[in-house]
């Protein structure tokens, strides 16, 4: 999973500002298309979007609202666009904070390390009876432990992570197996139905991992 997706058309801003980050240690993306953001996203992950508006193809509202759709990811907008309109419109949507150009970089870096440290620096994740060390990597299940290969306990983490929204099969494989993995998607398919085992969740009555139809899965 990237770290970091950034969105911007302004080649010499986005290449200041991935230099700075790359040297606090995150993985950065950079497109300045917001349909090729979407394709990114989808195919890979990203802890966190920092969101042009005006990019040469699509609004960077129109993107915004699409990764709003099955992901709850930080998203920080950057736009030299001040009406206050254009504020709530990038609000509403679903962005984080909404950052006016030009912005002083320290203090972009600051919010940047501030949610990734609110976000991501958790040591356990607890929902619906589950309850995930990360720091360990192990986990119990209604109160005993169980045991979770790797990629087991990365796909349910991802899972609670997101609880309540429904991933796509794809994004699911790219972000715990990689683009790259010489597995196939049938694969997610036998991990799943492995957790739902150890869930005690029935395929066709499912409480806790659901099937979502044409789309993935979703944890509840």
């Amino acid at each position: 999973m990237i770290d970091i997706l950034i969105v911007e058309d302004d080649k010499e801003l986005a290449d200041l500002l991935t230099d700075f980050l790359r040297a606090e240690d995150y993985t950065v993306t950079v497109t300045e298309s917001g349909e090729r953001a979407v394709e990114l996203y989808e195919k890979y992950g990203a802890r966190l979007v920092v969101l042009d508006i005006n990019l040469p193809d699509v609004s960077g509202f129109a993107v915004c609202s699409k990764l709003r759709e099955n992901a709850d990811t930080p998203i920080l907008i950057v736009s030299a666009r001040t009406d206050k309109e254009d504020k709530l419109s990038g609000l509403d949507l679903g962005a984080d904070d909404y950052i006016e150009k030009p912005y002083d970089i320290d203090i972009l870096i600051a919010k940047i390390k501030g949610i990734f440290k609110r976000r991501y620096s958790r040591e356990t994740l607890s929902a619906s009876g589950i309850t995930l060390d990360l720091v360990n990597r192990t986990a119990e299940i209604d109160g005993k432990p169980a045991e979770l290969p790797s990629k087991e306990f990365d796909l349910l983490a991802l899972l609670i992570e997101n609880q309540g929204k429904a991933l796509k099969k794809e994004y699911l494989f790219n972000t715990v197996w990689g683009s790259d993995s010489d597995s196939e998607l049938q694969t997610l398919h036998v991990h799943i139905n492995r957790l739902r085992q150890k869930l005690g969740d029935d395929p066709k009555n499912a409480k806790r991992l659901l099937t979502v139809w044409g789309v993935g899965y979703k944890f509840v």
